[in-house]
């Protein structure tokens, strides 16, 4: 090439580089409103925003893939966790997480329960954006059995209920993985899933089962639509009488797939 024709060539393929990315830009600005559901930003999740910053989250956890990767991401921990789970643990994280086991722990900030309403209200606003997968980190949690990526939903190999049941639980959301053990005496927030028959077998013969269910699968249906039927006893699974397990599975899950997740937990011998 002579030197007119390589300065052509760079002004020119320079030109088009700036244009591709100028409509790529215009292009995600149009999209960012959606994307994000913007017209869901209420007051009161925009005092919760205040309440991330005023107590500096940023600088133990991350959003979106910004912060200080110290602590685990929180893009997601609304769907994974639930609303009650995060109120109990903004109250007093200790009571879930000891320093001696889990080698860190948040401190107790002394959050007002209306910064912690606010700042849920805003955590449950980021965990629904779309967020494309991005970032590719799992949530930290001790004791999970397979994190995966935050957002990312695994694909089952095969159409048996028992393997998209498995896919499920290991995605997020529903996050049950993040919750839930699947070894035998490996506590994470809830109680763990090992030999989940014998388990419901022990509940449905205990005097303070109140549920319609008559044998297992039906329990463990019942379980995931309406977990405070019955609780399991343990320290941090219920409040108030009420279990921390998040209440609206029967409404964020089809019947195929709360099928396939009875279907795997079944499995769990």
């Amino acid at each position: 090439m002579t030197k007119r024709q390589t300065r052509l060539f760079f002004f020119i393929s320079t030109g088009l580089f700036v244009l591709v990315f100028l409509g790529l830009t215009v292009d995600t600005t149009k999209q960012v409103a959606s994307l994000t559901h913007s017209d869901t930003i209420t007051p009161q999740v925009k005092a919760g925003d205040h309440v991330w910053h005023k107590y500096n989250c940023i600088n133990c956890h991350t959003l979106l893939g910004e912060g200080a990767y110290y602590a685990p991401d929180l893009t997601k921990i609304a769907k994974q966790r639930g609303a009650a789970y995060l109120t109990q643990f903004l109250k007093d994280p200790s009571r879930f997480y000891s320093e001696e086991r889990d080698r860190r722990l948040m401190p107790t900030l002394g959050l007002s329960n209306q910064e912690i309403s606010d700042v849920i209200a805003f955590l449950g606003w980021v965990s629904n954006i779309d967020n494309q997968g991005w970032p590719p980190r799992p949530i930290l949690v001790s004791g999970s059995a397979a994190p995966q990526p935050v957002g990312e939903r695994p694909v089952a190999a095969s159409t048996d209920p028992v393997a998209l049941g498995e896919a499920l639980f290991r995605s997020s959301p529903p996050g049950c993985s993040g919750c839930h053990s699947i070894a035998p005496d490996v506590r994470i927030v809830g109680p763990s899933l090992a030999n989940m028959k014998q388990l419901a077998e022990e509940a449905l013969k205990s005097p303070k089962y109140g549920g319609e269910a008559k044998d297992v699968e039906a329990y463990i249906r019942e379980s995931i639509v309406n977990p405070s039927i019955y609780i399991v006893p343990g320290p941090t699974y219920s409040a108030g009488g009420m279990s921390l397990m998040p209440d609206d599975f029967g409404k964020t899950l089809t019947d195929k797939q709360i099928n396939d997740l009875v279907a795997y937990l079944m499995s769990l011998e």
